[in-house]
């Protein structure tokens, strides 16, 4: 990261944070919607992307000028590994807090749905990795991957937060996943055994899946930006902003 960059705990605070926040209202529509259509998944499914679409842009917008609204460690891998060719992005002990960060916020973010809706924390039983649902983890992360970067590339990291948003909503629909694309965010929706939870088993299937998403991703943008590792310390957004208060 250059000096101009806010200190590593205020940036890890806000992946932490931004994190929770992101589990906490992926899992909290999931369980309003279960509660509300306990009849009509497709309605859930729709109450559940919404919230999501709208939360996720939000979050973006409030805590992206601190760390770059990463929320998700195959963007911040991404990060690091784009930089290493130019000297920019995240460094490696940089790279390790921010993945930490997200986890625990993923987990946190479960277990304070899980109370507010007073519903118990317990390990979800809902099987998702079939052959169909690793093949959507691929193409939901590719895309998201693809987007950030892409985005960052081309100078336009202020529109990151709606076109993140959009994507994401898109994704919980078009893909059979529905789009989780986010390691940290299946640890923490295991913790969760409602309408949003996936069983521990499922959970390595996916997270490959989205490493695998992830390459795929860098691999697209290498061939169409091939000046995208310059942008790194843009991802998602400029996070700049708060250098005038160190």
């Amino acid at each position: 990261m250059t000096s101009q960059q806010p200190p590593l705990w205020r940036r890890a605070v806000a992946e932490l944070l931004g994190t929770c926040l992101l589990v906490m209202i992926v899992v909290g529509s999931g369980i309003a919607a279960q509660q509300l259509s306990p009849t009509d998944v497709g309605l859930q499914l729709l109450q559940n992307s919404t919230a999501t679409v709208l939360g996720l842009t939000v979050l973006i917008l409030v805590l992206g000028p601190v760390s770059g609204a990463h929320f998700n460690p195959v963007v911040s891998l991404g990060d690091w590994v784009l930089g290493r060719r130019s000297g920019t992005g995240l460094s490696l002990p940089e790279l390790g807090t921010y993945v930490i960060a997200q986890t625990v916020g993923a987990i946190s973010g479960s277990v304070i749905a899980n109370a507010m809706f007073e519903v118990g924390t317990s390990i979800s039983v809902k099987e998702r990795a079939t052959t169909g649902h690793l093949l959507g983890e691929v193409v939901a992360t590719a895309g998201l991957v693809l987007l950030i970067f892409a985005l960052a590339a081309t100078k336009r990291g202020a529109l990151a937060a709606p076109a993140v948003g959009a994507y994401i909503g898109a994704a919980y629909w078009f893909t059979s996943s529905t789009s989780f694309a986010n390691p940290a965010v299946t640890a923490g929706r295991m913790f969760s055994d409602t309408f949003a939870g996936i069983a521990p088993a499922s959970v390595p299937g996916f997270v490959l899946a989205q490493l695998v998403g992830a390459a795929v991703g860098l691999g697209l943008l290498a061939a169409l930006f091939p000046a995208a590792s310059r942008s790194a310390d843009d991802v998602v957004v400029p996070h700049s902003a708060a250098k005038a208060n160190p």
